[in-house]
């Protein structure tokens, strides 16, 4: 709809109630599309879609085809729990992220039924007159109606941080680039100052910020680093556990003497002792929990598997401004004439103070220059300093506050006869005001700009002739620091009405200002170098602020380069190697556009990294969803981001990112305690039957009972473990290899020795029991009642990698605690329960069968802390099988 059949109705009372109802109707709700989320029945569908329940669904086919029900049942009832417990999870995660959407809704102030009312965003329409103040949030697409000195940060559609000024009378042509349509505001920018009346144009999706949005719904995303492990595990060891079945049944069948159909029913509760079932269910736990334990760090999860996707990152491209740094303007020093600097302490607008200023004249002069000519402003309310207006101005005010000085008298006794606003094509803004029957003209800006209108300058309290080659040194070695420069004169007048007074100023000196670094931060980047992180700073900012923030954090050396959007052009024209060539060792990011962060992000990928990418912007999009973890900023984030982020941090702080890795880090610890937990067990199993079959004896277990030993040995256990907390030193240590397989060497190691220890014991008990006359059903009840035993141990020690179960703090994880004797006694009451004991096989035990079994059992815990011995010594001598340097990442891809 055009602009003009938008205004059919009076223009000055807006549209009426009954009109906006109708248009809301029409044109739905003021926000951007939200993915369709899928129902109950879908996620409990897709809780099936694995190799390992492929596999448990032939076995549980097959037997119901040979008429063995019990065995059909057990396999359905571990299936069902299994999807039951990951549809709760993933609905539980959904519901979560459903709740941060509403958080973020804004409220929008319209003109309908000629006055002005306060509404949600989402509920502007096509043809509502918006009104727009400094610090809104503009809700649609607008054309300007009216504007007073409007200013706009479009930095989240274009990645340029300069204000850009707006004017009702500007061009609105949608064939010229957005930063050209001045006559236009577009949805999700921020008024910086200035007031302004708006015609809605565009609502939603509609939008220059909804159509970015629908265009990010195609792409396709990377997948998490957990489910390219997972995948690759679970093809390799389902292939594993078939053909180990396989060439145990042509071994048993070489030897002859077993019946096919027994045959039949061990390879199919081997497979289901084997296959690591629980591990889907216990995996959605462990993220879960993850989840849980991440909010208390303000980082808020929208996708399960994010969880552990951060964790494995080894390389994050943060932006600066708020993340990096604390997102407010600061004055760090006060520079008069004569080469004269104050220190000023505080960050943003906290407490602070200047250093060193008392008897140096000319301080009070500049600030109260920098108060006056000034639209913003400050008030102390609900126990914080609350700002409004330009950053810059407020940085003023703020410097005043610091300095002594009272707001409200200064204001007050010079009362502002006239306002000169801020506009970039002038480089300063200025204002008239009457004080003891006088009007004095102050003035803020560019130094170039205020040099030139200067005639004089003070120094010491005198007025003198100005140095300009003096200023202009003091100037630029302070911007070689990264310091933005705001130079202020002022001069006495005769009346306001002839701006050409604005020449024989005097001038009074100029403040270096500074976003300064978050305090945590410097903290946060050296985690990150000591866990073998490495950590680039992307922004559109000038590379000489870049580089003076860089240095601060340490990202780099005084020497190191910093890459501009212009370099990676002229590199990308050569091929995409020269790119790679320049990317890849830099660190330091400026005057980057949003194609080039992403292009940033693929050459790290294509090297081998897994990339986290934090933004807030709609041209941040992009790039985060082209990595493995896209982290959005909570407080300043535009909805596009935080749609198309796995993570959001509701603090907009980097400290909160690398909190999150290290809660990463322990899901993924806990993930592979679970996996070596229940492959160790399945093998164990395997190579009990292969001893078995090699020897000529009977089966050592019927099927139903190899079914009933994954359900108690396994059943409560792995689940339980995924509650393990964190063990200490997670950031201390490396990231592991992109490279590498969730089943690597130490896993591998552990499930032999381990698992080699549990089936070799097993296998000796059975042995020994059939060769000294004990019945098969007696034989096969006690060496289950091992095997369960073996079980108990091992989910206690598998609490840690390489740390002894006795240095383990026994109820830091109440959870397993409680679960060990639940199995254990599970057991027991089945040896005695009749009807189960009968399906079973089971008899019940004496005490002395008992505590023998259980001393058998404790040879493995003698095992287990053998091999954790051997695993610390090589830690010791600095040989860590299972770790590698994130450093050597490139260089092995």
């Amino acid at each position: 709809m055009s602009a003009s059949e938008l205004t059919e109705h009076d223009p000055q009372h807006g549209l009426s109630s009954d009109e906006a109802r109708q248009r809301l109707a029409e044109y739905g709700l003021n926000r951007l599309p939200e993915p369709p989320l899928p129902g109950a029945a879908t996620i409990f569908l897709r809780q099936f879609l694995s190799p390992f329940i492929y596999i448990l669904l032939v076995a549980a086919i097959a037997s119901f085809v040979l008429k063995q029900v019990p065995n059909g049942i057990f396999i359905v009832v571990v299936l069902l729990l299994n999807a039951v417990i990951g549809t709760i999870q993933e609905h539980s995660a959904q519901r979560s992220a459903a709740a941060l959407r509403n958080l973020v809704r804004g409220k929008s102030k319209v003109i309908r039924d000629g006055r002005t009312i306060q509404i949600d965003s989402e509920e502007v329409v096509p043809g509502d007159l918006a009104l727009l103040a400094s610090g809104d949030r503009v809700p649609a697409d607008l054309q300007l109606i009216s504007a007073r000195e409007l200013g706009a940060d479009e930095s989240m559609l274009t990645g340029e941080s300069v204000t850009v000024e707006k004017d009702a009378d500007g061009p609105t042509d949608s064939k010229l680039p957005l930063s050209d349509r001045t006559g236009v505001c577009y949805a999700g920018t921020v008024i910086t100052r200035g007031r302004a009346c708006g015609l809605t144009l565009s609502t939603g999706e509609e939008t220059e910020l909804g159509s970015i949005a629908h265009q990010m719904a195609g792409q396709r995303e990377a997948d998490p680093p957990l489910m390219i492990r997972v995948r690759r595990f679970t093809y390799q060891t389902a292939a594993a556990i078939g053909v180990t079945i396989v060439l145990l049944v042509a071994m048993m069948m070489w030897h002859g003497g077993y019946d096919t159909q027994a045959m039949a029913l061990m390879a199919i509760g081997l497979a289901v002792s084997a296959i690591p079932e629980g591990l889907p269910a216990a995996l959605t736990v462990a993220l879960s929990i993850g989840m849980r334990r991440m909010a208390h760090h303000d980082v808020i999860i929208r996708k399960l598997v994010a969880v552990e996707a951060l964790g494995s990152c080894t390389f994050i491209c943060s932006d600066k401004t708020g993340t990096l740094t604390v997102n407010e303007l600061t004055i760090r020093k006060v520079l008069l004439p004569g080469d004269v600097s104050v220190a000023v302490s505080g960050e943003g607008v906290a407490p602070g103070a200047l250093h060193g200023h008392d008897g140096v004249p000319g301080v009070n002069e500049l600030c109260t220059t920098g108060v006056l000519a000034n639209e913003s402003h400050l008030d102390y309310a609900g126990g914080d300093w609350v700002s409004d207006g330009d950053i810059v101005d407020v940085a003023f005010l703020v410097l005043a506050k610091k300095l002594g000085l009272s707001l409200s008298q200064l204001r007050g006794d010079q009362l502002q006869v006239e306002l000169i606003p801020y506009e970039s094509e002038k480089a300063f803004s200025g204002s008239f005001n009457s004080h003891a029957n006088a009007i004095a003209l102050h003035v803020k800006g560019s130094p170039e700009k205020i040099l030139s209108m200067c005639d004089r300058m003070m120094i010491g309290g005198e007025i003198k002739p100005i140095d300009r080659a003096a200023l202009e040194a003091q100037f630029e070695h302070e911007a070689g620091l990264g310091f933005r420069i705001i130079a202020l004169a002022k001069r006495e007048v005769v009346d306001n009405t002839d701006h050409g007074q604005l020449r024989d100023l005097i001038f009074l000196g100029m403040v270096a200002m500074l976003d300064p670094v978050r305090p945590e931060a410097r903290d946060a980047v050296a985690r990150c170098r000591r866990g073998g992180i490495e950590v680039a700073m992307i922004t559109g900012d000038h590379p000489s602020t870049a580089k003076s923030i860089a240095l601060d954090l340490e990202l780099c050396g005084k020497d190191d380069p910093v890459i501009t959007g212009t370099m990676i052009r002229d590199a990308s024209e050569l091929g995409q190697a020269e790119a790679d060539k320049l990317i890849r060792p830099a660190r330091v990011f400026a005057r980057i556009e949003p194609q080039q962060k992403q292009q940033i992000v693929e050459s790290l990928m294509r090297a081998g990294h897994f990339v986290a990418v934090t933004g807030d912007g709609v041209n941040d999009a992009p790039a985060m969803r082209q990595s493995h973890a896209g982290v959005a900023m909570g407080k300043r984030g535009t909805d596009v981001a935080k749609e198309n982020a796995q993570l959001i941090i509701t603090d907009d702080n980097f400290a909160s990112i690398v909190d999150g890795i290290e809660q990463g880090r322990i899901v993924y610890n806990n993930i592979r305690k679970v996996i070596a937990l229940l492959v160790a067990t399945g093998f164990s199993a395997l190579l009990l039957f292969f001893l078995t079959a090699a020897s000529g004896l009977p089966m050592p277990m019927i099927a139903v009972q190899l079914l009933w030993l994954n359900l108690v040995a396994n059943g409560l256990q792995d689940v339980a473990l995924a509650f393990e907390p964190a063990e200490g030193g997670e950031l201390d240590r490396a990231p592991r290899k992109p490279s590498e397989p969730i089943f690597e060497r130490h896993i591998i190691e552990h499930v032999l020795v381990i698992g080699g220890v549990m089936g070799v014991l097993s296998f000796a008990v059975y042995y020994w029991l059939v060769q000294t006359g004990t019945d098969i059903d007696s034989a096969r009840n006690l060496t289950l009642l091992l095997m369960v035993l073996f079980g108990n141990i091992h989910a206690l020690s598998a609490r840690s990698e390489h740390r002894s179960i006795f240095k383990i703090r026994f109820f830091a994880n109440p959870f397993l605690v409680l679960a060990v004797p639940i199995a254990q006694c599970v057991h027991i009451a089945a040896l005695y329960t009749p009807g189960l004991s009968d399906v079973l096989g089971l008899q019940p035990v004496s005490w002395e069968q008992w505590g023998a079994m259980a001393g058998v059992a404790l040879l493995l815990l003698g095992a287990e802390e053998l091999h954790k011995w051997i695993l610390r010594l090589r830690i010791a001598r600095g040989k860590k099988p299972e770790r590698s340097a994130a450093s050597h990442v490139s260089g092995e891809a």
